[in-house]
């Protein structure tokens, strides 16, 4: 059996374990499940919404969804990619509210303004010219990020940021494999060479979601679900 088939009948196994464990309430498996998909969760919420607080209520409303949803998960598709699509759904919705008939694959370039993009920059570095060179690196990202359109902007978060692979971006967007990487393909020609060269050491930080945070809505989470007091 190749290596790569061997890998994924594991995580199916691993999935449907903590599935069980945790439509048996046990608080652990919940725990893991948060834990090992926060991050990714927030930065598909954030994408879409560019609002932190909006994103992490999404996250939460996601979780509370499919925990209370479990019996749902058929095993299709890997554990993480059904949670990403709870989330893009759930944040999807938040932006169709706020602006009604609003179509992602329709947005018209610089239909909707991102706020800045938080990259984070130690305030107590030593070397100011490395410092300077950090803040234009993030300025110059900013700006060409804020110019994707938004449904080239979301394959480029999932792909480049989050790091998921083509398969796996086509169907958490409901979109074919050959649009996904049409849509990245555009979303990098969007982007100056000078942007290109620069963003893999950069971006691979943009919306970080661990420490104390992660704690927080980990803890939000399980106290929805009556885990806590």
């Amino acid at each position: 059996m190749p290596p790569a088939q061997t890998s994924q009948i594991a995580a199916a196994t691993a999935d449907a374990d903590l599935v069980r464990r945790a439509m048996a309430r046990d608080e652990a498996a919940v725990r893991s499940i948060m834990q090992a998909n926060n991050r990714r969760l927030y930065r598909l919420a954030r994408g879409i919404l560019r609002n932190d607080s909006e994103a992490e209520d999404v996250v939460q409303d996601t979780y509370v969804r499919a925990f209370t949803h479990l019996d749902s998960f058929r095993g299709d598709s890997s554990l993480a990619t059904w949670l990403s699509r709870i989330a893009m759904n759930e944040a999807l919705g938040r932006l169709r509210r706020q602006r009604p008939n609003v179509n992602i694959d329709n947005l018209a370039p610089g239909a909707l303004e991102a706020q800045i993009i938080q990259f984070p920059i130690s305030a107590a570095t030593e070397d100011p010219e490395k410092s300077m060179a950090q803040r234009e690196i993030q300025r110059v990202v900013e700006h060409a990020i804020d110019e994707l359109p938004e449904a080239f902007r979301i394959v480029f978060i999932t792909r480049v940021i989050e790091g998921m692979n083509v398969e796996e971006t086509a169907e958490i967007l409901d979109l074919k494999p050959e649009t996904v990487k049409t849509r990245l393909h555009r979303a990098r020609a969007m982007l100056r060479e000078n942007v290109e060269k620069k963003i893999g050491p950069v971006v691979i930080e943009a919306f970080p979601f661990a420490g104390k945070r992660c704690e927080r809505l980990t803890e939000a989470v399980l106290k929805k679900l009556g885990f806590t007091a």
